[in-house]
């Protein structure tokens, strides 16, 4: 860190413990690239002890419900099929084995980095049927909608994309209707925010008189985001104020939006720890159901416990810490996970157990 911005970090602290004054408050940060950033900087360290930041729900990976897992595990395993997926879902546990023993056990499944990636797998295998596995938040969900689009208009009718978007706001939403959370403020998350823009946490600011701050990702970045909602508190102020106005906009990517819509449209969709979540989720439109693996092969989800003993549904919800579990660190490892927050790269239990709880 340069001279400039060592002095750019103690000046925001310095208005971070003004702002408090002694008073605790508790802030989230609902995205897992900030927990990760946190963590990876110290900044838990360098905060005022009045200031306390807990991680939500703002890993995909981490609010896939167990069922859903099981779904993609059994679309693998089909004959003439192959799986296309992002690398972070491989290892999270389904109710008997993950989808990287799925492979183990025979199921063709790619690594992919983009769903192009998967639309090229369709046009080079004309005699298998391709699936995407569509994990993600508002992020990745234009992305992928293009890919629908085009493999619509290639009329490629071997490639398929299971839908497992998630919708941030809702999420917040039912996340604070539950009357054991107790926050002061929420940093929410910047790549979402690019997206759908600042504007739309405003409804959740104003029904839960909560304080929001949309931030970026550098260290200073995320100070200026805590010193906001210090501010905020102090004054007693609750509205939603955007730090990262070098990316994100107040309505965000209106191209974005609108392919997200020519696509899909909202539907209840399951969180792990948060309960099935009224228009929290995207499905495919009926204009492209022969591109919808849930459709195309009938898979319906099944309501699955978690694993015993883990404690992933409370730390999503902010209600427990990774230390907290008696799993964590001993029968939970990266090596061995049990849960997914231990498997993500944005999960908050695998952020633990690489940089402490500092």
């Amino acid at each position: 860190m340069t001279d400039f911005a060592k002095g750019m970090a103690q000046g925001l602290l310095s208005k971070i413990k003004d702002a408090s004054s002694g008073k605790p408050m508790c802030f989230m940060e609902v995205c897992g690239t900030h927990t990760m950033s946190i963590f990876r900087s110290g900044i838990r360290k360098l905060l005022p002890r009045e200031i306390r930041l807990v991680s939500g729900p703002g890993c995909p990976v981490c609010v896939t419900p167990v069922g859903e897992i099981d779904q993609m595990i059994e679309l693998s395993l089909l004959p003439g099929v192959i799986t296309a997926t992002f690398g972070d879902i491989l290892r999270v546990p389904g109710s008997t084995y993950n989808l990287s023993e799925a492979r183990a056990r025979g199921a063709e499944i790619k690594v992919v980095y983009s769903p192009a990636d998967a639309l090229e797998i369709a046009e080079n295998n004309p005699d298998k049927k391709v699936v995407f596995l569509g994990i993600g938040f508002e992020t990745t969900a234009p992305s992928v909608a293009a890919t629908i689009l085009q493999a619509h208009r290639n009329k490629l009718k071997n490639f398929m994309v299971f839908p497992s978007h998630k919708l941030m706001p809702p999420a917040l939403d039912a996340l604070l209707s539950d009357p054991e959370i107790d926050m002061d403020g929420l940093i929410c998350p910047g790549h979402v925010s690019t997206i759908i823009g600042a504007r739309a946490f405003e409804p959740v600011a104003e029904k839960f008189q909560m304080p929001c701050v949309v931030t970026g990702f550098e260290p200073l970045d995320i100070l200026q985001g805590i010193c906001m909602l210090a501010q905020q508190v102090s004054r007693g102020e609750n509205m939603v104020e955007n730090a990262y106005r070098r990316a994100v906009s107040w309505d965000g990517n209106r191209r974005a939006r609108k392919i997200i819509e020519t696509v899909f449209k909202p539907a209840d969709a399951r969180w792990r720890g948060l309960g099935t979540i009224a228009r929290s989720g995207l499905e495919i439109r009926k204009k492209f159901r022969q591109l919808d693996a849930r459709r195309h092969f009938g898979t319906r989800e099944k309501t699955v416990p978690e694993p015993k003993g883990c404690q992933c549904a409370q730390i999503i919800k902010g209600m427990a810490l990774p230390s907290s579990c008696p799993m964590f660190s001993s029968a939970c490892t990266p090596l061995t996970p049990v849960g997914p927050c231990m498997v993500s790269s944005e999960g908050t239990c695998a952020a633990y157990y690489k940089y402490g709880e500092s």
